[in-house]
């Protein structure tokens, strides 16, 4: 089934969002220029969710990536109520006592965060009260911890990870009179998500990560050439820490079936995730909730089974690995993405697709052959190729675009070949599943001039 280069931008640029951080006083002092971010699913509903937002209350700006499994649902959860709690966890005690007062007295909110979000982006509405009553839960326990210190940004990002992730399981515990609600606390509780979060406050650069997808810095070199710094580790099999400190929080006993076939217990891929209640609740807790829950519950597979060798839970955590960086000029871009990218492409040549994107580079160059014998018709190609690569760079308006295309699209050649990606985009829902995982992409770029600034002030 052949598409057109118009049918596949067509579907290409489906979920596509840009943000340009505006000007202030014609000197922009965010050491954001503005974000572009694209999806592309393979499992029909996609299962991956992204956010994006500007904490208004402090300053900062939060944008993540989270990658659902088993449905979802906890991935939806969490992309909108991460940032809530991470938002909180980062206010003044001044500033949570005006808010505390104003609901208590029925007076409008200090708004928190501005979203910055694509009309596809999908907010429950009939939770809201429910997650905003769990979220007032938590910051008026802050209130009453007062310690009159400001608060570090790891602690609050790690606080705000394990805190939702309390809040989901116990929500879920406890249940909803509502039976439509009753049904969403449990998918979300029962399925599972990872996350990926950058905080950027001037040259403050946090991400805190739980899972498996990613953050890699991209930074021009002095030669103009461009280099990846990682910015998380993946939690999973293949991260020889991760199994450590699994082993450890074990008995010996269990050392041997706690990862096979490169999963927990067997099963479940990534070493940290939100949700996944069936990996830390307690068998007599599973079994007293799906006894009680509603019939739609009881015929999920998913849920009925116990996972085996399951003596000591939980065997799950959400706490994040959080990662602080100091931004410098060098440092142009940062790409957050959930492990779909990573698994089509190598973090070097996505610094590299990204950065010639963004400084539209690669028209410049001359054609280097190194010594071979080139025949004229081997030099012709080669400028075809590029007249087809200057014109595919028009083509994208969002470097996360550019970086899904080249992802579905690459050739061993590592360019974009249009029968590939036409192939690839035309698969059936089922079919696609089994070729390549959902996709999902923030590409954050910096103001250089303003981080050089920050850095000249000290």
């Amino acid at each position: 089934f052949y598409l057109t280069p118009a049918q596949v931008n067509s579907i290409l640029k489906a979920n596509e969002y840009s943000f340009k951080v505006p000007e202030f006083d014609g000197k922009n002092v965010s050491s954001v220029l503005g974000f572009d971010s694209n999806q592309l699913p393979a499992n029909a509903p996609i299962e991956d969710r992204r956010s994006a937002a500007t904490c208004l209350q402090t300053r900062g700006m939060l944008l993540g990536v989270f990658d659902g499994h088993a449905g979802c649902a906890c991935a939806q959860a969490v992309s909108e109520r991460l940032f809530y709690y991470i938002a909180v966890s980062l206010l003044p005690h001044e500033t949570l006592l005006e808010i505390e007062n104003a609901v208590e007295s029925g007076r409008a909110l200090l708004p928190i965060l501005q979203w910055h979000k694509h009309p596809n982006d999908y907010f429950s509405k009939e939770a809201s009260k429910l997650y905003f009553n769990s979220l007032r839960t938590y910051w008026q326990e802050l209130i009453d911890l007062n310690s009159g210190e400001t608060t570090d940004v790891r602690e609050a990002l790690i606080n705000a990870f394990k805190r939702l992730d309390n809040d989901i399981s116990l929500e879920a515990q406890v249940g909803d009179p509502n039976s439509f609600l009753n049904y969403l606390v449990l998918r979300v509780a029962f399925s599972g998500a990872t996350a990926c979060v950058a905080h950027v406050d001037g040259v403050d650069l946090h991400i805190a990560n739980t899972g498996d997808s990613r953050a890699m810095l991209g930074v021009q070199e002095e030669d103009g050439s461009w280099s990846a710094v990682n910015l998380s580790y993946d939690h999973n099999a293949q991260n020889e820490h991760e199994v450590e400190r699994v082993k450890m929080e074990h008995p010996k006993s269990e050392e041997k079936s706690l990862v096979k076939q490169d999963r927990l217990l067997g099963l479940l891929m990534p070493f940290r995730a939100f949700g996944d209640v069936k990996f830390k609740w307690s068998i007599e807790l599973q079994k007293r909730v799906i006894e009680s829950g509603p019939d739609q519950l009881n015929d999920n597979e998913y849920t009925k089974f116990i996972p085996p060798n399951y003596h000591t839970p939980p065997y799950l955590t959400a706490e994040p690995e959080v990662i602080h960086h100091r931004l410098r000029p060098q440092d142009k871009f940062l790409v957050l993405a959930t492990d779909g990218l990573w698994e089509t492409m190598h973090r070097q040549d996505v610094a590299r697709i990204v950065g010639e994107y963004l400084t539209g580079v690669h028209h410049q160059q001359p054609i280097a052959v190194g010594g071979y014998k080139v025949t004229l018709g081997q030099m012709h190609g080669l400028l075809t190729e590029r007249r087809a690569k200057i014109s595919s760079v028009f083509e994208d308006q969002n470097a996360a675009t550019h970086l899904i295309r080249h992802a579905v699209g690459n050739n061993e050649f590592g360019t974009v070949d249009h029968e590939r990606l036409s192939k690839m985009l035309s698969l059936p829902e089922e079919l696609a599943r089994m070729y390549r995982d959902d996709i999902t992409i923030i590409v954050v770029q910096f103001n250089s001039h303003v981080i050089g600034a920050y850095q000249n002030e000290e």
